[in-house]
């Protein structure tokens, strides 16, 4: 009889334990980034951004819509999940200071709790990065399969792996 213990598991599993948060953050942005960028959406969101004091809404509008479709879809592919991450907290923090904070935890009554559940995911991937299963990975491991073949690491090749490592 064979037993899994969980810091024994499968390669394959540990890679694919960060595509449940990358691929339910990434679409949650990206659904709510087209629904900024679409007319009606960003008509109607610009009233709302200018009764919370923000000005010039509509451009906010586009900028914030913008972000979360980027995020969403970095998280999604795994490319640049760290910045990807950030944004999502930026947005999500701001979202929670602006809007939801004063309304209390429960999401029911318009409270921070789905906010903070999206800043959680967030948090994880931008410390732990995107994971093997990404297009970064597979960025990744060209880059340095191209390294060792040169086996002269020449200082901009090393950039661009340090770069591929922040970016995440």
């Amino acid at each position: 009889m064979n037993s899994v213990t969980l810091t024994e598991q499968p390669d394959f599993l540990k890679a694919a334990a960060l595509l449940p948060p990358r691929l339910s953050l990434g679409s949650t942005m990206v659904v709510h980034g087209i629904a900024k960028l679409r007319k009606e959406g960003t008509e109607q969101h610009a009233g709302f951004f200018e009764q919370l004091g923000l000005k010039p809404a509509r451009p906010l509008v586009l900028a914030t819509g913008v972000t979360e479709v980027l995020a969403g879809v970095g998280a999604i592919l795994g490319i640049a999940t760290r910045p990807a991450a950030v944004a999502v907290l930026v947005t999500q923090a701001f979202a929670i200071a602006k809007v939801h904070g004063s309304k209390g935890f429960d999401n029911t009554k318009g409270g921070f709790e789905f906010n903070l559940a999206l800043c959680a995911i967030a948090l994880g991937l931008l410390l732990r990065g995107p994971g093997r299963l990404s297009v970064h990975s597979a960025v990744e491991s060209q880059v340095k399969r191209k390294e060792l073949r040169r086996f002269k690491l020449l200082p901009r090749q090393r950039r661009g792996s340090r770069l591929l490592d922040l970016l995440g």
